[in-house]
Protein backbone atom coordinates (compact mmCIF):
# COMPACT_ATOMS: atom_id res chain seq x y z
CA UNK A 1 0.00 0.00 0.00
CA UNK A 2 1.04 3.57 -0.16
CA UNK A 3 1.46 5.32 2.79
CA UNK A 4 1.07 9.05 3.45
CA UNK A 5 3.61 9.84 6.54
CA UNK A 6 1.96 13.29 8.28
CA UNK A 7 4.81 14.50 10.22
CA UNK A 8 7.45 13.07 8.11
CA UNK A 9 10.51 15.39 9.40
CA UNK A 10 9.70 14.58 12.85
CA UNK A 11 11.80 12.11 15.21
CA UNK A 12 9.49 9.09 14.57
CA UNK A 13 8.23 9.90 11.01
CA UNK A 14 11.93 10.48 9.89
CA UNK A 15 11.86 6.24 11.28
CA UNK A 16 9.12 4.87 9.51
CA UNK A 17 9.62 6.86 5.94
CA UNK A 18 12.88 4.93 6.13
CA UNK A 19 11.01 1.22 6.81
CA UNK A 20 8.72 2.09 4.21
CA UNK A 21 11.13 3.24 1.40
CA UNK A 22 13.08 0.32 2.63
CA UNK A 23 10.11 -2.33 2.28
CA UNK A 24 9.07 -4.72 -0.44
CA UNK A 25 5.05 -4.53 0.19
CA UNK A 26 4.34 -0.78 1.19
CA UNK A 27 5.39 3.18 -0.82
CA UNK A 28 6.03 6.02 1.18
CA UNK A 29 4.50 9.67 0.43
CA UNK A 30 6.51 11.70 2.90
CA UNK A 31 4.58 15.10 4.14
CA UNK A 32 6.49 18.10 5.70
CA UNK A 33 6.10 21.66 6.28
CA UNK A 34 8.67 23.28 3.66
CA UNK A 35 10.47 23.37 0.17
CA UNK A 36 13.87 22.71 2.19
CA UNK A 37 12.48 19.50 3.90
CA UNK A 38 10.86 18.28 0.72
CA UNK A 39 14.21 18.35 -1.43
CA UNK A 40 16.17 16.40 1.03
CA UNK A 41 13.81 13.74 1.21
CA UNK A 42 13.79 13.92 -2.60
CA UNK A 43 17.89 13.32 -2.71
CA UNK A 44 17.24 10.17 -0.76
CA UNK A 45 14.65 8.77 -3.46
CA UNK A 46 11.65 9.53 -1.26
CA UNK A 47 8.61 10.92 -2.66
CA UNK A 48 8.14 14.07 -0.76
CA UNK A 49 5.01 16.78 -0.98
CA UNK A 50 4.85 19.58 0.65
CA UNK A 51 1.22 20.61 3.13
CA UNK A 52 0.30 22.28 6.03
CA UNK A 53 -1.38 21.07 9.48
CA UNK A 54 -2.40 24.87 9.98
CA UNK A 55 -3.46 24.99 5.94
CA UNK A 56 -7.08 23.87 4.87
CA UNK A 57 -8.07 20.35 4.96
CA UNK A 58 -8.60 20.74 1.00
CA UNK A 59 -4.32 21.37 1.04
CA UNK A 60 -4.47 17.90 2.91
CA UNK A 61 -6.53 16.18 0.35
CA UNK A 62 -4.26 17.13 -2.20
CA UNK A 63 -1.07 15.77 -0.07
CA UNK A 64 -2.87 12.29 0.34
CA UNK A 65 -4.26 12.08 -2.93
CA UNK A 66 -3.39 8.42 -4.09
CA UNK A 67 -2.49 7.05 -0.86
CA UNK A 68 -3.98 3.64 0.88
CA UNK A 69 -3.33 4.58 4.20
CA UNK A 70 -2.10 7.80 6.26
CA UNK A 71 0.31 7.93 9.51
CA UNK A 72 -0.56 10.75 11.48
CA UNK A 73 3.16 10.63 13.78
CA UNK A 74 3.02 15.04 13.88
CA UNK A 75 3.34 16.74 16.68
CA UNK A 76 3.93 20.48 17.97
CA UNK A 77 7.25 19.59 19.91
CA UNK A 78 8.50 19.89 24.04
CA UNK A 79 9.40 23.83 22.90
CA UNK A 80 5.57 25.43 21.53
CA UNK A 81 2.64 26.49 23.90
CA UNK A 82 -0.62 24.92 23.90
CA UNK A 83 -1.68 27.39 21.12
CA UNK A 84 0.36 25.15 18.78
CA UNK A 85 -0.31 21.92 20.64
CA UNK A 86 -4.03 22.52 20.30
CA UNK A 87 -3.40 23.63 16.29
CA UNK A 88 -1.42 20.64 15.07
CA UNK A 89 -2.07 17.73 17.78
CA UNK A 90 -5.66 18.25 18.01
CA UNK A 91 -6.59 20.35 14.86
CA UNK A 92 -4.29 19.03 12.60
CA UNK A 93 -5.18 15.81 13.33
CA UNK A 94 -8.38 16.35 12.85
CA UNK A 95 -8.25 17.60 9.72
CA UNK A 96 -6.05 14.89 8.38
CA UNK A 97 -9.09 12.78 9.05
CA UNK A 98 -11.43 14.76 7.44
CA UNK A 99 -9.18 14.46 4.25
CA UNK A 100 -8.89 10.94 4.81
CA UNK A 101 -12.33 10.19 4.34
CA UNK A 102 -12.93 12.94 1.22
CA UNK A 103 -10.48 11.66 -0.14
CA UNK A 104 -11.40 7.87 0.04
CA UNK A 105 -7.91 6.68 2.20
CA UNK A 106 -9.31 4.15 4.82
CA UNK A 107 -6.86 2.95 7.18
CA UNK A 108 -5.43 5.75 9.70
CA UNK A 109 -2.54 4.94 12.26
CA UNK A 110 -1.99 7.93 14.79
CA UNK A 111 0.39 8.27 17.27
CA UNK A 112 -0.96 9.48 20.61
CA UNK A 113 0.52 9.31 24.51
CA UNK A 114 0.01 6.74 26.81
CA UNK A 115 -3.42 6.75 29.11
CA UNK A 116 -4.01 9.93 27.00
CA UNK A 117 -7.76 8.21 26.63
CA UNK A 118 -7.90 8.10 31.16
CA UNK A 119 -7.98 11.54 31.86
CA UNK A 120 -7.30 10.41 35.37
CA UNK A 121 -3.60 9.39 34.42
CA UNK A 122 -2.75 12.41 33.05
CA UNK A 123 0.72 13.72 33.10
CA UNK A 124 -0.38 16.62 35.14
CA UNK A 125 2.44 18.93 33.91
CA UNK A 126 1.52 18.44 29.94
CA UNK A 127 -2.32 18.94 30.50
CA UNK A 128 -3.73 20.70 27.58
CA UNK A 129 -0.73 18.04 25.40
CA UNK A 130 -3.01 15.22 27.13
CA UNK A 131 -6.36 16.91 26.34
CA UNK A 132 -5.43 17.31 22.78
CA UNK A 133 -4.31 14.19 21.88
CA UNK A 134 -7.49 12.34 24.02
CA UNK A 135 -9.70 14.19 21.44
CA UNK A 136 -7.84 14.20 18.53
CA UNK A 137 -8.06 10.05 19.31
CA UNK A 138 -11.55 10.98 19.62
CA UNK A 139 -12.17 12.10 16.14
CA UNK A 140 -10.22 9.22 15.05
CA UNK A 141 -12.43 6.53 17.34
CA UNK A 142 -15.53 8.50 15.54
CA UNK A 143 -14.70 8.81 12.12
CA UNK A 144 -15.09 5.84 9.05
CA UNK A 145 -11.79 5.01 8.78
CA UNK A 146 -9.93 1.66 9.75
CA UNK A 147 -8.15 3.12 12.48
CA UNK A 148 -5.07 2.45 14.90
CA UNK A 149 -4.05 4.50 17.83
CA UNK A 150 -1.03 3.99 19.31
CA UNK A 151 -0.14 5.51 23.05
CA UNK A 152 3.54 5.02 23.78
CA UNK A 153 5.55 5.94 26.68
CA UNK A 154 8.10 8.44 26.92
CA UNK A 155 9.83 8.21 24.05
CA UNK A 156 13.98 7.66 24.04
CA UNK A 157 16.38 8.40 21.10
CA UNK A 158 18.21 4.94 21.80
CA UNK A 159 18.46 2.65 19.29
CA UNK A 160 15.18 0.07 19.11
CA UNK A 161 15.47 -3.34 20.69
CA UNK A 162 12.63 -4.89 18.98
CA UNK A 163 11.18 -6.04 22.45
CA UNK A 164 7.70 -4.26 23.57
CA UNK A 165 4.70 -4.33 25.59
CA UNK A 166 1.39 -3.31 24.37
CA UNK A 167 -2.32 -3.52 26.02
CA UNK A 168 -4.44 -1.36 28.30
CA UNK A 169 -3.84 0.12 31.14
CA UNK A 170 0.18 -0.27 30.85
CA UNK A 171 2.11 1.56 33.68
CA UNK A 172 4.29 4.46 33.17
CA UNK A 173 7.36 3.52 31.26
CA UNK A 174 9.71 4.29 27.97
CA UNK A 175 10.29 3.05 24.52
CA UNK A 176 12.68 4.04 21.59
CA UNK A 177 11.71 5.93 19.21
CA UNK A 178 12.61 3.55 16.92
CA UNK A 179 10.56 0.62 18.38
CA UNK A 180 7.39 3.15 17.91
CA UNK A 181 7.87 3.50 14.18
CA UNK A 182 8.37 0.20 13.62
CA UNK A 183 5.02 -0.82 15.52
CA UNK A 184 3.26 1.41 13.08
CA UNK A 185 5.21 -0.68 10.15
CA UNK A 186 4.06 -3.72 11.65
CA UNK A 187 0.10 -2.74 12.32
CA UNK A 188 -0.66 -1.03 8.60
CA UNK A 189 -1.88 -4.52 7.52
CA UNK A 190 -2.21 -6.39 10.57
CA UNK A 191 -6.08 -7.30 10.67
CA UNK A 192 -6.01 -7.31 14.47
CA UNK A 193 -4.82 -4.21 15.24
CA UNK A 194 -7.66 -2.59 12.87
CA UNK A 195 -10.14 -0.53 14.95
CA UNK A 196 -8.19 -0.72 18.04
CA UNK A 197 -5.89 1.40 20.43
CA UNK A 198 -3.63 0.41 22.82
CA UNK A 199 -0.59 1.74 25.37
CA UNK A 200 3.36 1.17 24.53
CA UNK A 201 6.16 0.32 26.14
CA UNK A 202 9.25 -1.25 25.99
CA UNK A 203 8.85 -4.64 27.22
CA UNK A 204 10.07 -8.58 27.18
CA UNK A 205 7.91 -9.45 23.96
CA UNK A 206 8.54 -9.29 20.17
CA UNK A 207 6.29 -6.62 17.97
CA UNK A 208 4.47 -9.32 16.99
CA UNK A 209 3.58 -11.25 19.53
CA UNK A 210 2.95 -8.31 21.97
CA UNK A 211 0.17 -7.26 18.85
CA UNK A 212 -1.65 -10.54 19.02
CA UNK A 213 -3.42 -9.90 21.66
CA UNK A 214 -4.32 -6.24 21.09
Amino acid sequence: MKVLVVGANGQIGQKLVELLRDSEKHEVRAMVRNEEQANALKEKGIEAVIANLEGSVDELTDAAQGCDAIVFTAGSGGHTGPDKTLLIDLDGAAKTVEAAEKVGVKRFVIVSALQANNRQNWNKEMLPYYAAKHHADRAVEQSSLTYTIIRPGGLLNEPGTGKVEAGEQLKRGLIPREDVAAVIFHTLDAAHTFNRAFDLVSGEKSISSALKNI
